[in-house]
């Protein structure tokens, strides 16, 4: 049988640069990753005081954080709209390996917060990267195929915590020297193998009406439907980001977990995601649909929010996982619905404003759940229940399934 040398080299040169930006995505959620496990050791360690307090700071850092990705998402995915995918994603890729370096030698807390700063802003090209995966795909795999950067995200959740809760048994520092290698040795593939999608055909300006938040919040919400969609999705991540913000603080709380545990449940969460995300959601989207699968996963998510908020158990919490993981079925179905409502020319705006809600999500989320933390796990608190972020949490999911049910959008 005879083959096409020409289609055999463009599936060639398709696969590497696709395999770059779902290894980008895989380091971010390494990245994140590999430092939970040891965030509360380590703000212990330059700062000092209580647990509750670490959680406190780790809240404050990871607000820091995603304030920053708030107000660069949309930069970032108007300079890509305008200058390339290519040179946003290498230049970011070497100021985050950088970056990685000075937290390794932080030896106070302000510096790690500086840290926070420059990664939050290196973090914004995750619009990059998925406007990079619109670029290529075809309207109707577009949901599909931004599965697959889910379960980069859901593999990086695997290697992260797992490689750093063995490597914080070295040090609270060994983790960010990681990370920096990693980094680096991706901005080298990255170099050699990344091809430019933004055409002469859908390459726009740069206008800062669209390339601020704000701008590019009103821009978005002039399309129809968009703006109900990215309210659910603003909802979802608020709740969502519970993991992030208190996990390894509720965890050792509640069950006396280790570094190497808090790794390893982490990790098991994100291999279950991967699973979702990477292979599950085109057999769920293929028998329910891109609007069923939204109202399925929030569903799972609002079960699953509940039980953790009451387990006493870590066994049984490891047992939940799977409940959990079945809800991430929901971003790609939501990233592709909005995808396919916007023109190609606009595939970077909408990735960069996404990319801002979630971070304004990491904002209010962070703040919020480690306050009800502390509120509900010091001494003296007149209602002992580590689980109370999980309680907001489920709140907040059934608020966004209300919202979604209600915007009667044209169901397949």
């Amino acid at each position: 049988m005879s083959t096409n040398p020409a289609f055999t080299v463009e599936i060639i040169d398709l696969r590497l640069p696709v395999l770059f930006i779902l290894v980008t995505v895989t380091l971010d959620a390494m990245g994140i990753g590999l430092i939970m496990p040891i965030m509360p050791k380590l703000i212990l360690e330059v700062q000092g005081g209580t647990l509750a307090s670490a959680a406190l700071w780790g809240g404050v850092l990871t607000t820091v954080f995603a304030f920053m990705q708030f107000l660069f998402g949309p930069i970032m995915g108007n300079l890509s709209d305008r200058f390339g995918r290519r040179p946003v994603l290498l230049i970011s890729l070497l100021v985050m390996s950088a970056d990685y370096l000075v937290m390794a030698l932080a030896g106070s807390i302000w510096l790690l917060l500086i840290g926070r700063i420059v990664g939050g802003i290196t973090a914004a090209t995750q619009s990059t990267a998925n406007a990079y995966m619109a670029d290529i795909s075809k309207p109707a795999d577009k949901a599909a195929n931004f599965g697959l950067l889910g379960a980069g995200f859901g593999i990086g959740f695997v290697l992260g915590p797992l490689i750093g809760g063995m490597l914080g048994e070295y040090g609270t520092r060994a983790p960010f020297y990681a990370a920096a290698v990693l980094a680096a040795l991706n901005l080298i593939f990255g170099y050699y193998v990344l091809t430019e999608t933004v055409t002469d055909q859908i390459r726009r300006p740069f206008k800062w009406t669209s390339a601020n938040p704000f701008g590019a919040f009103k821009q978005m919400s002039r399309l129809p439907g968009v703006q109900r969609l990215l309210t659910v999705f603003f909802i979802y991540s608020v709740a969502l980001n519970v993991y992030p913000s208190i996990w390894p603080y509720f965890t050792q709380e509640r069950f006396g977990w280790s570094p190497q545990m808090i790794g390893f449940s982490l990790a098991l969460f994100g291999i279950l995601m991967a699973i979702v995300q990477g292979g599950l959601i085109r057999l769920i989207l293929a028998r329910l649909g891109e609007w069923r699968t939204i109202v399925v996963g929030l569903a799972f998510e609002v079960s699953a929010f509940g039980a953790m908020a009451i387990v006493t158990s870590g066994t049984i919490a490891l047992i939940l996982t799977p409940l959990a993981a079945l809800g991430a079925a929901t971003i790609p179905a939501l990233t592709g619905t909005m995808s396919q409502m916007v023109g190609d020319d606009e595939q970077g705006a909408l990735q960069g404003v996404m990319t801002s809600a979630g971070a304004l999500a990491m904002i209010v989320s962070p703040m919020l759940m480690t306050s009800v933390f502390a509120e509900f796990t010091r001494e003296g608190a007149s209602v002992y229940l580590p689980g109370a972020p999980f309680v907001v949490s489920m709140g907040l999911m059934m608020i966004a399934l209300v919202i979604f049910l209600r915007s009667k959008p044209n169901k397949e």
